[in-house]
Protein backbone atom coordinates (compact mmCIF):
# COMPACT_ATOMS: atom_id res chain seq x y z
CA UNK A 1 0.00 0.00 0.00
CA UNK A 2 1.64 3.24 -1.17
CA UNK A 3 0.01 5.40 1.46
CA UNK A 4 1.57 3.54 4.43
CA UNK A 5 5.11 4.94 3.89
CA UNK A 6 3.55 8.37 3.33
CA UNK A 7 1.74 8.23 6.68
CA UNK A 8 4.92 6.95 8.30
CA UNK A 9 6.86 9.93 6.93
CA UNK A 10 4.22 12.31 8.30
CA UNK A 11 4.43 10.89 11.82
CA UNK A 12 8.08 9.88 12.15
CA UNK A 13 10.20 13.06 12.41
CA UNK A 14 13.27 11.17 11.15
CA UNK A 15 11.57 10.01 7.95
CA UNK A 16 11.68 12.00 4.72
CA UNK A 17 8.78 12.40 2.34
CA UNK A 18 9.28 10.52 -0.96
CA UNK A 19 10.62 12.53 -3.89
CA UNK A 20 9.19 10.46 -6.76
CA UNK A 21 6.16 12.09 -8.42
CA UNK A 22 4.90 8.66 -9.49
CA UNK A 23 4.72 7.69 -5.81
CA UNK A 24 2.22 10.49 -5.17
CA UNK A 25 0.12 9.50 -8.17
CA UNK A 26 -0.22 6.00 -6.73
CA UNK A 27 -0.80 7.39 -3.24
CA UNK A 28 -3.74 9.46 -4.49
CA UNK A 29 -5.47 6.25 -5.59
CA UNK A 30 -5.15 4.75 -2.11
CA UNK A 31 -6.14 8.01 -0.43
CA UNK A 32 -9.31 8.24 -2.52
CA UNK A 33 -10.13 4.56 -2.04
CA UNK A 34 -9.80 4.70 1.75
CA UNK A 35 -11.29 8.19 2.14
CA UNK A 36 -8.39 9.70 4.08
CA UNK A 37 -7.74 12.86 2.05
CA UNK A 38 -8.67 15.10 4.97
CA UNK A 39 -6.23 13.35 7.34
CA UNK A 40 -3.32 13.49 4.88
CA UNK A 41 -4.05 17.09 3.90
CA UNK A 42 -4.28 18.18 7.53
CA UNK A 43 -1.04 16.48 8.58
CA UNK A 44 0.93 18.03 5.71
CA UNK A 45 -0.68 21.43 6.35
CA UNK A 46 -0.02 21.23 10.08
CA UNK A 47 3.65 20.45 9.50
CA UNK A 48 4.08 23.05 6.77
CA UNK A 49 5.46 20.51 4.30
CA UNK A 50 3.63 21.38 1.09
CA UNK A 51 6.92 22.44 -0.50
CA UNK A 52 8.11 18.82 -0.13
CA UNK A 53 5.32 17.27 -2.22
CA UNK A 54 4.28 17.83 -5.86
CA UNK A 55 1.84 20.66 -6.55
CA UNK A 56 -0.68 18.30 -8.17
CA UNK A 57 -0.80 16.29 -4.93
CA UNK A 58 -1.92 19.30 -2.91
CA UNK A 59 -4.41 20.31 -5.60
CA UNK A 60 -5.96 16.83 -5.65
CA UNK A 61 -6.33 16.79 -1.85
CA UNK A 62 -7.70 20.31 -1.52
CA UNK A 63 -11.23 19.64 -2.78
CA UNK A 64 -11.98 16.50 -0.71
CA UNK A 65 -10.51 18.26 2.34
CA UNK A 66 -12.80 21.25 1.82
CA UNK A 67 -15.78 18.95 1.32
CA UNK A 68 -14.96 17.14 4.56
CA UNK A 69 -14.62 20.43 6.42
CA UNK A 70 -18.00 21.72 5.19
CA UNK A 71 -19.71 18.40 5.95
CA UNK A 72 -18.18 18.32 9.42
CA UNK A 73 -19.44 21.84 10.11
CA UNK A 74 -22.93 20.64 9.28
CA UNK A 75 -22.61 17.42 11.30
CA UNK A 76 -21.24 19.36 14.28
CA UNK A 77 -24.28 21.64 14.15
CA UNK A 78 -26.61 18.64 14.02
CA UNK A 79 -24.67 16.94 16.83
CA UNK A 80 -24.97 20.01 19.04
CA UNK A 81 -28.73 20.08 18.47
CA UNK A 82 -28.90 16.41 19.39
CA UNK A 83 -26.84 16.82 22.56
CA UNK A 84 -28.97 19.78 23.67
CA UNK A 85 -32.06 17.63 23.20
CA UNK A 86 -30.52 14.86 25.33
CA UNK A 87 -29.79 17.48 27.98
CA UNK A 88 -33.42 18.65 27.88
CA UNK A 89 -34.61 15.07 28.29
CA UNK A 90 -32.11 14.49 31.14
CA UNK A 91 -30.57 11.48 29.37
CA UNK A 92 -26.84 10.91 29.98
CA UNK A 93 -24.98 10.79 26.65
CA UNK A 94 -21.38 10.65 25.40
CA UNK A 95 -20.40 11.60 21.82
CA UNK A 96 -18.20 8.93 20.20
CA UNK A 97 -15.63 9.48 17.44
CA UNK A 98 -16.90 11.98 14.88
CA UNK A 99 -16.31 15.71 14.95
CA UNK A 100 -15.42 15.90 18.63
CA UNK A 101 -12.73 13.26 18.21
CA UNK A 102 -11.27 15.28 15.33
CA UNK A 103 -11.21 18.49 17.36
CA UNK A 104 -9.89 16.88 20.55
CA UNK A 105 -7.12 14.68 19.18
CA UNK A 106 -6.24 16.29 15.84
CA UNK A 107 -6.95 19.85 16.86
CA UNK A 108 -9.08 20.74 13.84
CA UNK A 109 -12.64 20.07 12.74
CA UNK A 110 -11.61 19.21 9.17
CA UNK A 111 -8.81 16.81 10.09
CA UNK A 112 -10.93 13.66 10.03
CA UNK A 113 -14.04 12.94 8.01
CA UNK A 114 -17.27 11.56 9.41
CA UNK A 115 -20.65 10.80 7.86
CA UNK A 116 -22.90 10.11 10.83
CA UNK A 117 -23.39 10.84 14.53
CA UNK A 118 -22.37 8.20 17.07
CA UNK A 119 -23.31 8.58 20.72
CA UNK A 120 -23.12 6.32 23.76
CA UNK A 121 -26.14 5.93 26.04
CA UNK A 122 -26.84 3.64 28.97
CA UNK A 123 -28.87 0.60 28.03
CA UNK A 124 -31.74 1.31 30.48
CA UNK A 125 -32.13 4.70 28.74
CA UNK A 126 -32.27 3.24 25.22
CA UNK A 127 -36.02 3.51 24.64
CA UNK A 128 -36.12 7.11 25.86
CA UNK A 129 -33.03 7.89 23.81
CA UNK A 130 -34.73 6.52 20.68
CA UNK A 131 -37.74 8.75 21.28
CA UNK A 132 -35.47 11.71 21.96
CA UNK A 133 -33.66 11.23 18.64
CA UNK A 134 -36.96 10.74 16.79
CA UNK A 135 -38.19 14.08 18.15
CA UNK A 136 -35.52 15.73 15.97
CA UNK A 137 -36.78 14.06 12.81
CA UNK A 138 -34.65 10.91 12.76
CA UNK A 139 -37.64 8.67 12.27
CA UNK A 140 -36.35 6.04 9.86
CA UNK A 141 -35.19 3.02 11.86
CA UNK A 142 -32.73 0.63 10.29
CA UNK A 143 -33.32 -3.07 10.74
CA UNK A 144 -31.86 -4.09 14.09
CA UNK A 145 -29.31 -6.89 14.11
CA UNK A 146 -29.57 -9.55 16.81
CA UNK A 147 -27.27 -9.02 19.79
CA UNK A 148 -25.71 -5.97 18.18
CA UNK A 149 -24.71 -2.95 20.24
CA UNK A 150 -26.25 0.04 18.53
CA UNK A 151 -29.56 1.31 17.19
CA UNK A 152 -29.60 3.42 14.01
CA UNK A 153 -32.08 6.15 13.13
CA UNK A 154 -31.92 8.36 10.04
CA UNK A 155 -33.53 11.44 8.54
CA UNK A 156 -33.58 12.68 4.97
CA UNK A 157 -31.75 15.87 4.10
CA UNK A 158 -32.82 18.47 1.52
CA UNK A 159 -31.07 18.08 -1.85
CA UNK A 160 -29.13 15.07 -0.62
CA UNK A 161 -29.59 11.41 -1.55
CA UNK A 162 -27.77 10.17 1.57
CA UNK A 163 -29.64 10.48 4.89
CA UNK A 164 -27.99 11.59 8.12
CA UNK A 165 -27.84 8.75 10.64
CA UNK A 166 -27.60 8.74 14.42
CA UNK A 167 -26.23 5.57 15.97
CA UNK A 168 -27.17 4.99 19.60
CA UNK A 169 -24.54 2.74 21.17
CA UNK A 170 -24.89 1.12 24.57
CA UNK A 171 -21.76 -1.01 24.22
CA UNK A 172 -18.61 -1.14 22.09
CA UNK A 173 -18.77 -4.82 21.12
CA UNK A 174 -21.37 -7.38 20.10
CA UNK A 175 -23.20 -8.70 23.13
CA UNK A 176 -21.86 -11.90 24.72
CA UNK A 177 -18.47 -11.60 22.99
CA UNK A 178 -16.69 -9.95 25.94
CA UNK A 179 -16.99 -9.04 29.61
CA UNK A 180 -16.64 -5.35 28.83
CA UNK A 181 -18.05 -3.23 31.65
CA UNK A 182 -19.39 0.03 30.28
CA UNK A 183 -19.91 1.36 33.82
CA UNK A 184 -16.14 1.86 33.95
CA UNK A 185 -16.31 4.11 30.87
CA UNK A 186 -19.19 6.11 32.32
CA UNK A 187 -17.53 6.34 35.72
CA UNK A 188 -14.48 8.18 34.38
CA UNK A 189 -16.34 10.34 31.85
CA UNK A 190 -16.38 14.07 32.59
CA UNK A 191 -19.04 16.71 32.02
CA UNK A 192 -18.82 18.82 28.87
CA UNK A 193 -18.98 22.57 29.45
CA UNK A 194 -22.13 23.67 31.25
CA UNK A 195 -24.00 20.46 30.43
CA UNK A 196 -25.11 18.15 33.23
CA UNK A 197 -25.94 15.09 31.13
CA UNK A 198 -23.53 15.42 28.20
CA UNK A 199 -20.17 13.85 28.99
CA UNK A 200 -16.92 12.94 27.26
CA UNK A 201 -14.81 9.82 27.60
CA UNK A 202 -11.47 10.01 29.36
CA UNK A 203 -8.42 9.91 27.10
CA UNK A 204 -7.70 6.39 28.35
CA UNK A 205 -11.16 5.10 27.46
CA UNK A 206 -11.16 7.00 24.15
CA UNK A 207 -7.99 5.11 23.26
CA UNK A 208 -9.53 1.82 24.41
CA UNK A 209 -12.58 2.54 22.26
CA UNK A 210 -10.62 3.50 19.15
CA UNK A 211 -8.52 0.33 19.39
CA UNK A 212 -11.63 -1.86 19.60
CA UNK A 213 -13.18 0.13 16.75
CA UNK A 214 -10.17 -0.56 14.54
CA UNK A 215 -10.21 -4.24 15.49
CA UNK A 216 -13.92 -4.55 14.64
CA UNK A 217 -13.12 -3.28 11.13
CA UNK A 218 -10.15 -5.67 10.76
CA UNK A 219 -7.78 -2.66 10.70
CA UNK A 220 -8.54 -2.72 6.98
CA UNK A 221 -8.02 0.98 6.34
CA UNK A 222 -5.20 3.43 7.11
CA UNK A 223 -7.74 5.61 8.93
CA UNK A 224 -7.78 3.18 11.87
CA UNK A 225 -3.99 3.32 12.10
CA UNK A 226 -4.07 7.12 11.92
CA UNK A 227 -6.64 7.37 14.74
CA UNK A 228 -4.56 5.20 17.07
CA UNK A 229 -1.25 6.84 16.17
CA UNK A 230 -2.72 10.33 16.52
CA UNK A 231 -3.96 9.64 20.05
CA UNK A 232 -0.57 8.18 20.97
CA UNK A 233 1.24 11.21 19.55
CA UNK A 234 -1.01 13.74 21.23
CA UNK A 235 -1.83 12.08 24.57
CA UNK A 236 0.77 9.38 25.23
CA UNK A 237 1.26 10.47 28.86
CA UNK A 238 -2.42 9.82 29.60
CA UNK A 239 -2.44 6.24 28.31
CA UNK A 240 -1.35 3.57 30.78
CA UNK A 241 -0.50 0.39 28.88
CA UNK A 242 -0.15 -1.69 32.06
CA UNK A 243 -3.67 -0.74 33.05
CA UNK A 244 -4.90 -1.22 29.49
CA UNK A 245 -3.64 -4.80 29.34
CA UNK A 246 -4.92 -5.59 32.83
CA UNK A 247 -8.36 -4.16 32.00
CA UNK A 248 -8.42 -5.98 28.67
CA UNK A 249 -7.61 -9.25 30.44
CA UNK A 250 -10.47 -8.62 32.87
CA UNK A 251 -12.83 -7.65 30.05
CA UNK A 252 -11.77 -10.65 27.94
CA UNK A 253 -10.65 -8.34 25.14
CA UNK A 254 -6.91 -8.91 25.60
CA UNK A 255 -6.30 -10.85 22.38
CA UNK A 256 -8.18 -8.22 20.40
CA UNK A 257 -6.26 -5.38 22.02
CA UNK A 258 -2.87 -7.02 21.54
CA UNK A 259 -3.63 -7.93 17.93
CA UNK A 260 -4.62 -4.36 17.15
CA UNK A 261 -1.67 -2.69 18.85
CA UNK A 262 0.91 -5.12 17.49
CA UNK A 263 -0.40 -4.49 13.99
CA UNK A 264 0.02 -0.73 14.47
CA UNK A 265 3.50 -1.13 15.93
CA UNK A 266 4.51 -3.47 13.13
CA UNK A 267 3.63 -1.06 10.33
CA UNK A 268 4.74 2.04 12.26
CA UNK A 269 7.73 0.95 14.37
CA UNK A 270 8.61 4.52 15.35
CA UNK A 271 5.63 4.44 17.73
CA UNK A 272 7.76 2.32 20.10
CA UNK A 273 9.91 5.38 20.73
CA UNK A 274 6.84 7.39 21.68
CA UNK A 275 5.33 4.72 23.90
CA UNK A 276 6.79 1.27 24.39
CA UNK A 277 4.29 -1.57 24.32
CA UNK A 278 4.83 -3.92 27.31
CA UNK A 279 3.70 -7.28 25.98
CA UNK A 280 2.89 -10.28 28.16
CA UNK A 281 5.55 -12.96 27.79
CA UNK A 282 4.77 -15.73 25.33
CA UNK A 283 2.28 -13.70 23.32
CA UNK A 284 2.47 -14.16 19.55
CA UNK A 285 0.32 -12.95 16.69
CA UNK A 286 -0.58 -13.88 13.16
CA UNK A 287 -0.81 -10.59 11.31
CA UNK A 288 -3.65 -9.50 9.09
CA UNK A 289 -1.51 -9.86 5.97
CA UNK A 290 0.26 -7.31 3.86
CA UNK A 291 -1.83 -4.33 2.84
CA UNK A 292 -1.96 -4.08 -0.91
CA UNK A 293 -3.87 -0.86 -1.48
CA UNK A 294 -6.92 -0.01 -3.53
CA UNK A 295 -6.41 -2.64 -6.23
CA UNK A 296 -5.15 -5.52 -4.18
CA UNK A 297 -6.72 -8.36 -2.21
CA UNK A 298 -4.83 -11.35 -0.94
CA UNK A 299 -5.35 -14.70 0.73
CA UNK A 300 -3.63 -13.65 3.95
CA UNK A 301 -6.06 -10.76 4.41
CA UNK A 302 -9.03 -13.09 3.92
CA UNK A 303 -7.71 -15.63 6.43
CA UNK A 304 -6.90 -12.82 8.84
CA UNK A 305 -10.47 -11.54 8.66
CA UNK A 306 -11.91 -14.99 9.32
CA UNK A 307 -9.61 -15.42 12.32
CA UNK A 308 -10.46 -11.94 13.54
CA UNK A 309 -14.21 -12.45 13.22
CA UNK A 310 -14.54 -15.84 14.90
CA UNK A 311 -11.37 -16.84 16.75
CA UNK A 312 -9.64 -13.74 18.11
CA UNK A 313 -11.30 -14.05 21.52
CA UNK A 314 -10.13 -14.76 25.06
CA UNK A 315 -12.93 -17.24 25.67
CA UNK A 316 -14.34 -20.15 23.68
CA UNK A 317 -17.82 -19.04 24.75
CA UNK A 318 -17.21 -15.64 23.18
CA UNK A 319 -16.05 -17.27 19.93
CA UNK A 320 -19.20 -19.36 19.85
CA UNK A 321 -21.31 -16.25 20.52
CA UNK A 322 -19.65 -14.44 17.61
CA UNK A 323 -20.24 -17.40 15.30
CA UNK A 324 -23.86 -17.82 16.46
CA UNK A 325 -24.54 -14.11 15.94
CA UNK A 326 -23.10 -14.25 12.43
CA UNK A 327 -25.18 -17.33 11.49
CA UNK A 328 -28.32 -15.77 12.97
CA UNK A 329 -27.83 -12.53 11.09
CA UNK A 330 -26.94 -14.34 7.86
CA UNK A 331 -30.13 -16.38 8.09
CA UNK A 332 -32.12 -13.26 8.82
CA UNK A 333 -30.65 -11.51 5.77
CA UNK A 334 -31.38 -14.49 3.51
CA UNK A 335 -34.93 -14.78 4.82
CA UNK A 336 -35.48 -11.05 4.36
CA UNK A 337 -34.15 -11.29 0.80
CA UNK A 338 -36.48 -14.19 -0.02
CA UNK A 339 -39.44 -12.31 1.45
CA UNK A 340 -38.64 -9.29 -0.71
CA UNK A 341 -38.51 -11.50 -3.82
CA UNK A 342 -41.81 -13.10 -2.85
Amino acid sequence: MTVIPLIHALYDPRASLPLDAAFYERALEDIAYFGIASQVYFLIQQQGRWSQVPTFFQEQLQQPYNETLYLNFFIKNQTEQLLKKFEEWAIPVIPLKGVYFAETYFGHLGARGTTDIDVLVQKPDLERAIQCVKSLGYTTEQEHTALHFHWSLSKSLPNCSVPLTVELHWDLLIERTSNLNMDEFWGEASQVGSFHYVKELSVYHSFYMICLHGWSHYMNSPKYFIDIIQVLHSRQDQIDYIRLLEDAASHKTLRRMIRTLLTVYRYFPHVSEIKELPLPSGRTINFYGEYGGSKSRNYKQFVGKIYNKFFNYDSLAHSWAALATYICNLGKMMFSSEMKKF
